[in-house]
């Protein structure tokens, strides 16, 4: 199953204003290595957002993360890792550096992922992003399906509005917890809403 949804992000092709950054056999592998890790320790949170920025899941491929966070998080996973992720250049991004430094506190990983898992930019302008069309988050269901079908999560969240409409279309009969996006002065209300999402599991380290 992970292969097949490896294979599909693989194939779909770019345009002027979308970056497939899964057509790089090495930005692909790094997501390889980052869902195979989430099989190998059970991760029971999905964690939705809006798309890949270019800072960060652009060159990474993996959601949430940027070249800064992978070089020098002290997250157990990215130890995991050890140097077989590939991210060059090696660039920071507020959200991951946000995220990432709260989950330092906890070992416990969420299935983070995107609406739409490719990078939405302005005509022609790749370091520019965008907010995802509807057509685009549409097709982003595909994917996002095959992410939900692999782990079977527990808990349901949104990062931002996008991945809240998203969530709360495809699966009416859950419940969603929404966090604000630390952007533009979000950063208290970001740490409240991870704090609910993970009062039954953070663990001091």
């Amino acid at each position: 199953m992970l292969e097949n949804l490896l294979r599909q992000l693989h194939e779909r092709r770019s345009s002027d204003t979308v970056c497939n950054q899964y057509h790089d056999v090495g930005t692909l592998n790094n997501l390889r290595i980052y869902l195979s890790y989430l099989t190998r320790f059970t991760s029971d949170i999905l964690l939705v957002g809006e798309a890949p920025g270019y800072r960060g899941c652009r060159i990474t491929g993996i959601p949430f993360t940027s070249g800064d966070v992978i070089m020098t998080s002290k997250h157990d996973m990215f130890k995991d890792f050890g140097s077989n992720i590939i991210c060059y250049p090696v660039m920071a991004e507020h959200t991951a550096k946000m995220l990432w430094t709260f989950l330092e506190v906890n070992n416990a990983v969420p299935i983070l992922w995107n609406a739409f898992p490719f990078h939405p930019h302005q005509s022609r302008i790749p370091t520019s992003n965008r907010k995802p069309n509807v057509s685009e988050v549409r097709e982003g269901n595909i994917y996002l399906r095959l992410i939900y079908d692999l782990f079977k999560p527990k808990t349901l969240c949104s990062l931002g509005r996008v991945g809240e409409s998203v969530l709360k279309e495809m699966f009416p009969n859950r419940d969603i917890m929404y966090i604000r996006h630390p952007s533009y002065g979000g950063k208290k209300d970001f740490i409240e809403g991870m704090k609910k999402v993970y009062k039954n599991i953070l663990t001091p380290r």
